[in-house]
């Protein structure tokens, strides 16, 4: 989860918990941080590559825009497979397109309703269950 906001960042955290989801969620407060998660030292992405990844994905950080991040994440062979959820306040129509462009799978403008985000999780739970994602090639 890539999120600056600390209240939102336990927001979301409860709720997606509340949605039956145990899963190690890795909390990140700027890009930076997070990118060098997921890219590793030498910034190939390669310590991803055998990672079950979805990433939360706020576009207004401190530190670099979300988009930034979803276009790195989308461009390189290791995680460009990785689900991204954008959850963020940004409702400019010309922003939401460009990230579904780059590859988001779902956008999500807060606030929002959070029952409807955990049933929205918990599906992604069962939908990641039943369904096996292709390895990288």
């Amino acid at each position: 989860m890539v999120e600056d906001d600390e209240g939102h960042a336990r927001l979301i955290e409860k709720n997606i918990r509340r949605a039956g989801v145990n899963n190690q969620i890795i909390p990140f407060q700027d890009g930076t941080s997070a990118l060098r998660y997921l890219f590793g030292a030498d910034g190939s992405g390669m310590e991803s590559a055998g990672r079950q990844l979805l990433i939360l994905l706020d576009l207004n950080l401190p530190d670099m825009t979300g988009v930034d991040i979803l276009e790195k994440v989308k461009s390189n062979v290791h995680t460009k497979r990785s689900p991204v959820v954008v959850l963020t306040t940004t409702d400019d129509q010309t922003e939401i397109q460009r990230c579904y462009d780059l590859g988001a799978n779902v956008y999500i403008t807060k606030p929002v309703d959070y029952d409807g985000f955990a049933n929205a999780i918990r599906q992604l739970g069962l939908f990641f269950s039943v369904i096996q994602v292709p390895e990288t090639a």
